[in-house]
């Protein structure tokens, strides 16, 4: 029965908090726990990740790579832990402009990656994205994107098209704490929990955007929190915890494969180098720095693990030797490598040719 327009609106009820109706929320995931060849492998694509950045360094210094850089030395754990997890041509990711790292764990060549560093025509982007604008569609890899935020609703995007191919594929969407306050990222998870899309949203929090620490930017500093007010649950990991990492993602697929929709992931990482090679990351302390190389290192970590698994240190020696002789010729390949033709610059500009 309608009510009558002279009737006065019923208050408000008021809650708290701790008054929000009851919520389904996935468990708390456990610690991976991997056989010695799972950690062997894990070790291996962190190691990869990090020599293939120090090098990458390197030749941005001899000006061999040009415009932005943005290395992941530090953070290798999250993106060997979570994209370990997924299956590969099913499963979608896509992330920021600190992207080598990811394309690396998707098991992607890196020489291929290198060549695009370096503007080569060889490179997987033809030579024309360069360190921010990496791309595969064969790996279901869509970038690489150098605008703050704007991968997490491309992400939700690819979610959508997952559930209405019914495909059963997920998308991996990383950003960091910095892109965590952009509206964009708002929107998406109100549209992600409306549709229950299938899309694991990944906040890779270490902890200095592009140079202001979390305690001074965001009101929130606990990012996992960011989605419950789109009932959307969250978890923060140690990112720094290849295994943690790699729990975590067991779980959150639990939950998205289930129907269950979107879910938050916060990663407390951590990286050593500045946000990108031209930031000398002068705030925070040399000390800060050390302390996290020394106590939290991701590849330290995982070598002590296969220490405890009986993995002798000549081996840990030889799987280093390989992993420089792969990068190196990464290196080469790429400076060996001519630039793209003039022509390609015409090319991939529209899908179809007028």
């Amino acid at each position: 029965m309608a009510r009558p327009a002279t009737a006065k609106p019923e208050p408000a009820a008021t809650h708290t908090s701790n008054q929000l109706p009851n919520r389904e929320r996935p468990g708390e995931p456990t610690r991976f726990e991997p056989t010695k060849e799972q950690l062997l492998e894990f070790y291996r694509q962190m190691l990869l990740i990090r020599r293939f950045e120090e090098k990458a360094g390197q030749l941005y210094g001899l000006g061999l790579i040009g415009g932005f850089c943005h290395l992941y030395i530090g953070q290798e754990a999250v993106a060997v832990g979570l994209q370990s997890a997924l299956e590969p041509g099913k499963d979608s990711v896509i992330t920021g402009y600190r992207d080598h790292g990811h394309m690396l764990a998707y098991g992607i060549d890196p020489k291929v990656i290198m060549a695009e560093l370096t503007g080569r025509g060889a490179g997987i982007s033809k030579g024309k994205g360069g360190s921010m604008h990496m791309f595969s569609v064969e790996h279901k890899f869509y970038g690489g994107h150098g605008i703050v935020g704007a991968q997490v609703s491309l992400g939700t995007g690819l979610a959508f098209g997952h559930k209405y191919n019914e495909d059963g594929g997920v998308c991996l969407a990383y950003f960091g704490d910095g892109a965590a306050n952009q509206g964009q990222v708002y929107e998406s998870f109100n549209m992600a929990k409306l549709w229950d899309l299938p899309i694991i949203f990944v906040i890779e929090n270490n902890q200095y955007a592009m140079g202001t620490s979390t305690a001074r930017s965001a009101s929130e500093d606990q990012f996992y929190l960011r989605g419950e007010s789109f009932r959307i649950p969250g978890i923060q990991v140690d990112g720094m915890d290849v295994l943690a990492v790699r729990g975590a993602a067991e779980r959150a697929l639990e939950w998205v494969r289930g129907g269950k929709g979107p879910i938050v992931l916060e990663f407390k990482t951590y990286r050593y180098r500045g946000h990108s090679m031209s930031d000398p990351a002068k705030y925070r302390s040399r000390d800060e720095v050390q302390q996290m190389r020394d106590t939290a290192d991701p590849i330290e970590r995982a070598k002590k693990e296969l220490e405890g698994m009986g993995v002798g240190e000549d081996a840990l020696k030889d799987l280093e030797k390989q992993i420089r002789a792969i990068v190196a010729e990464s290196a080469d390949f790429a400076e060996q490598s001519p630039e793209p033709d003039e022509k390609e610059l015409w090319t991939d500009v529209l899908v179809e040719t007028y």
